[in-house]
């Protein structure tokens, strides 16, 4: 068994309240291919929660009155998401421990199963609009093959950017292209023999590399990998596993790098987002403040050193008005920073992006790399 994500139930939930939380977790996962407690890890009240940290990870805490703590603490230090789940919402001092105070609370009475799987799901990367993968490949050598992945791919909803599916007509090609490639959790390149001797497939792979995206390589029986590819996962096929005449890859081989696709994407999905959350904590350390832990919707909670509390949401790939939207319902009395990498963003967006932030106040956007500079003099 092949462990890709892992999930945890801490505190003193109800029997009852875990087992349905199993089956709504199951069957929201059912469609990727994915089952609980197989490739994705399911620990319920365990002493001690610790998560690969290489694999996307995420934990509910049930509170009541002397909860146990397992390890808490140490996953806030971590950075691993922990979404805290209260009985009633005027219940949170009586079953939250002060740790977990700083973090938004659910209130079951209201949220229900269904808001905390989802809100659990979300915080480990597994919701359907997170999973997005973008396919590299020379036209000329593997078309056939880039159109069966994509279908496949998307059967497990993946949203997968495929250049003859992704763009639509009138558009900047080019520029709209490393605008989806910043938008993406993986880069699968179909490394075909020719692969690097286009400009444009060789400048797809190296830009995901600057961008921290994580790289599948599926090399063809005939091809060389190339040095450059000495950090990407593998999936090597044989020479019978590639139609001579049709280009089309056999089920089997199908089946194998759908498996292949989930583990890299959810080891890319939790390095991006550790070194994200990493780099606000630097940064808020670097002026003298405390970042408290991570928790609903993978908010990461700051105290300035002035005593001001900020909300800071990490955003991995492209941010948009929902975005902006859901940072600020989520967090109405309190204030809100959405930290993002400009880079490589279309232009267009990027002024779309600075209109918005002029004209809606209740957030504010954070270019990652202006974070300590922007938090050391920041006006509610």
């Amino acid at each position: 068994m092949t462990i890709l994500y892992e999930l945890a139930v801490l505190g003193s939930p109800s029997d009852a309240v875990v087992g349905e939380l199993e089956r709504c977790i199951a069957d929201a996962i059912a469609p990727f291919g994915l089952h609980l407690g197989h490739e994705v890890a399911w620990h319920v009240r365990p002493s001690a929660f610790e998560p690969e940290q290489k694999k996307a990870a995420a934990a509910v805490f049930f509170g009541a009155a002397d909860a146990p703590l397992a390890n808490v603490e140490s996953l806030l230090r971590r950075g691993v998401p922990i979404l805290p789940v209260v009985s009633e919402i005027t219940k949170v001092h009586e079953e939250i421990p002060p740790v977990l105070r700083p973090l938004n609370c659910l209130a079951y009475d209201v949220a229900g199963v269904q808001r905390t799987t989802t809100a659990l799901l979300e915080c480990a990367g597994l919701l359907p609009r997170q999973r997005r993968v973008f396919v590299s490949y020379r036209r000329d050598e593997a078309r056939q093959a880039a159109l069966q992945l994509f279908d496949a791919f998307s059967a497990r909803l993946f949203d997968v950017f495929l250049d003859t599916h992704g763009i639509a007509p009138a558009e900047d090609f080019q520029t709209m292209l490393w605008h989806r490639l910043c938008d993406s959790d993986v880069l699968v390149m179909l490394d075909t023999p020719n692969y690097f001797g286009s400009r444009w497939t060789s400048a797809e792979f190296g830009r995901a590399l600057a961008k921290g995206i994580s790289v599948l390589r599926i090399g063809w029986p005939d091809s060389t990998p190339s040095v450059r590819t000495g950090t990407a996962s593998r999936a090597e096929l044989v020479s019978d596993e590639v139609g001579p005449v049709t280009g089309r890859l056999k089920d089997e081989a199908v089946t194998r790098i759908c498996l292949q696709l989930e583990a890299v994407r959810s080891q890319s999905h939790a390095v991006r987002n550790l070194n994200l959350v990493s780099n606000i904590r630097n940064a808020v350390e670097q002026i003298g403040g405390q970042v408290a832990g991570v928790g609903l919707n993978k908010a990461v909670y700051v105290r300035l050193p002035d005593g001001r509390d900020v909300v800071v949401y990490p955003n991995i790939g492209v941010p948009t008005s929902m975005t902006l939207h859901d940072a600020a319902t989520n967090a109405p009395d309190r204030s809100v920073a959405i930290v993002y990498d400009p880079v490589g963003l279309h232009p267009s967006w990027l002024g779309h992006l600075d209109w918005l932030g002029s004209q809606i106040h209740s957030a504010r956007w954070v270019k990652a790399s202006e974070a300590a500079w922007q938090f050391a003099d920041w006006e509610a």
